[in-house]
């Protein structure tokens, strides 16, 4: 097949499949075919053969964060190396039921901790713009895959940015829901109250349908509410009488060229019909030692189970210590010895209420911050990540840098809302991303207004490969 389905998105080749033009069959091989022709390292596992069933829809690339029953699903950790479960988590089962099939398993920073791809244990992934940078994380093997033209559309997902930062730094679109709208169950667990599954795809529309798919109830997981109302498709092409607050321009790190990106992005929304006002969020600036107070403390609690015992690698002398010790230590990467550590020391007794108690007051601060500015404006918006790709290695070395790099998308999740973003132009030949976050369970109208903003920008940078 000709690389005609390399310039549509997947609503347009699910048409053709609908119309009869191609078969699924047929769809599912080229996709599969530029899945393994990958160079960027956006793959950890690929489909070996064109299903029978090859379903009604195109395929998808799924986090290696989420279990398919008998596909492997190791989190990007070698402490899962090789580990293939017995079960397939209810998203990608949703996805299944819907006609979607699985065309392979995406790379990512180990059990999603990281911004950059750099902390799998499989290797890092590469910015399909510039392959000296990263893709972001930690959903950036399904980033690059959409970018790079390797998958038609794709699923990551959102603990403190992990799909919406990904899909900034690769010129593609990239929704965190509400938590709760889509089932965790089968999600391999970094931070249970955080985590959220999403779409990553070529645009709006595409994102509208992969999460109709997505979200629902689910027995499985007592958190999970899914969509009142379901997911419409977006048609919305003005904004008129839609009010955006503006915030964080001011904030030190910004580059000029994303700042000149965004604000060419809000002239547009002026242009359409929307209105903008600077807005102030006071506690988001603790935004990220909560979040890294929270989410390590959770992991720590959720990565005890890697013990060498049940599934997975095993190492040690026989010792039952000796098992625990020499298998955590061999199977986990650096930074995630380095969560589990912080979040253990966080929960630890005398320093329980000083640190993990206070991070979840400033989280309760930073949403109510949220909901007193949706009480004045339809939608809060920023840049969705204050620079453009960074190089390789480049943060490697300092921690803190690189958790900065989660500043503008770390408070939607921790107050539980949704959140999109998409590309608004570029910057020194590199994707800036827009951020547009709503109240919780707003996701029709922010797709609406993000459908009719993507209209307007009009970038057609994906796919690069």
């Amino acid at each position: 097949m000709s690389d005609e389905l390399l310039g549509l998105t997947a609503a347009e080749q699910a048409a053709r499949i609908e119309a009869g033009d191609v078969s699924a069959g047929e769809v599912f091989d080229y996709w599969r075919g530029r899945a393994a022709g990958d160079e960027v390292g956006s793959y950890l596992w690929v489909a070996d053969e064109t299903p029978d069933d090859a379903g009604t829809l195109p395929p998808i690339a799924v986090k290696d964060l989420f279990c398919v029953g008998g596909v492997p699903s190791m989190a990007g950790s070698r402490i899962l190396d090789g580990y293939r479960p017995p079960y397939t988590a209810t998203s990608v089962r949703n996805l299944q039921d819907a006609g979607v099939r699985v065309l392979g398993k995406t790379n990512q920073d180990e059990f999603a901790m990281g911004s950059s791809n750099e902390n799998s244990g499989f290797g890092p992934v590469q910015n399909p713009w510039d392959r000296t940078r990263v893709p972001g994380g930690s959903s950036g093997g399904s980033a690059a895959a959409v970018a790079a033209g390797t998958a038609p559309w794709a699923i990551g997902t959102d603990t403190g940015g992990s799909i919406r930062q990904p899909a900034s730094l690769c010129g593609i679109v990239g929704m965190k829901p509400t938590y709760g709208a889509v089932s965790r169950y089968g999600m391999i667990a970094f931070a249970s109250s955080l985590d959220q599954c999403g779409p990553l795809t070529r645009d709006v529309t595409d994102a509208a349908i992969l999460l109709g798919h997505l979200q629902g109830r689910d027995p499985c997981d007592s958190t999970s509410l899914g969509i009142p109302g379901g997911v419409p498709l977006p048609t919305a092409e003005r904004l008129d009488g839609v009010h955006f607050g503006i915030w964080g321009m001011e904030e030190e790190g910004l580059e000029p060229g994303v700042a000149e990106r965004v604000k060419a992005t809000l002239a547009q929304i002026e242009e359409l019909g929307g209105s903008v006002e600077k807005i102030e969020l006071p506690h988001a600036k603790y935004g990220i030692p909560a979040y890294y107070v929270i989410a390590p403390a959770e992991a720590s609690a959720n990565l005890a189970r890697y013990d060498g015992v049940r599934y997975g690698k095993r190492s040690g002398n026989g010792d039952l210590t000796s098992l625990y010790e020499q298998t955590r230590h061999d199977g986990f990467g650096e930074e995630v010895r380095r969560r589990i550590m912080i979040g253990t020391y966080a929960l630890s007794s005398g320093y329980y209420e000083a640190y993990y108690g206070t991070a979840q007051k400033v989280r309760t601060k930073i949403a109510e911050d949220l909901s007193a500015a949706f009480a004045k404006v339809d939608f809060v918006v920023s840049p969705t990540s204050a620079t453009v790709a960074f190089k390789l290695g480049e943060r490697t070395q300092d921690p803190l840098a690189m958790y900065l790099s989660d500043y503008f998308t770390v408070p939607m999740p921790l107050a539980g809302i949704p959140a999109i973003s998409i590309p608004c132009g570029l910057s020194e030949g590199l994707p800036v991303g827009f951020q547009i976050a709503g109240p919780a369970f707003s996701e029709a109208r922010i797709l609406d207004t993000a459908h009719a903003l993507e209209k307007s920008i009009g970038f057609d940078g994906v796919p690069v490969g």
